[in-house]
């Protein structure tokens, strides 16, 4: 992974400084934790296209940072985006602060530079275009959402953080 790897205690990054960090044709790994599983989505070598990837059980820290070294490895990916979920009114609560925590124990357990993206809604809008456009019961939803949203998130971010030439 020829992003670096980062120091023990290492703050977590604008997305714009991520980006920067990232060696030509690195991927970014999109997260988003939910309490049971963690959606996962991968950007395009030109960062420019989110995907959906997969999902994976959320467990220890130390299980779920293996898996995803793994993933970084195989697609080629220098770095983390994390969801983050503030609160409606854009302040950080108990939810938001545990993925915090969470994000920094998971870039100093896998060694990649991470930085976190507001992913309020996404849940909620990758859940009414499954039933408005795509008629999936409930039970093929709940599988499509973890790594959709994970999608969704990572693609507003790519969006936002765009060199404009």
């Amino acid at each position: 992974m020829g992003g670096g790897t980062i120091n023990a205690g290492m703050a977590l990054f604008n997305l714009s400084d991520l980006r920067a960090r990232l060696a030509p044709n690195e991927r970014l790994i999109g997260l988003d934790p939910g309490s049971k599983t963690v959606g996962i989505a991968l950007s395009d070598v030109r960062l420019t296209l989110a995907s959906p990837y997969g999902s994976l059980k959320r467990g220890r820290l130390r299980a779920n940072a293996a898996e995803i070294v793994a993933i970084a490895r195989k697609e080629g990916a220098g770095g983390l985006v994390v969801g983050l979920p503030l609160s409606m009114d854009g302040t950080i609560g108990p939810a938001a602060q545990a993925a915090r925590d969470w994000t920094l124990a998971l870039s100093e357990a896998t060694g990649l530079p991470a930085a976190l993206w507001d992913e309020r809604l996404s849940s909620a809008a990758v859940n009414r275009f499954l039933v408005s456009e795509a008629d999936l019961s409930r039970k093929k939803r709940a599988e499509a959402v973890d790594r959709m949203a994970a999608a969704w998130m990572l693609q507003g971010a790519l969006d936002a953080s765009q060199v404009r030439q």
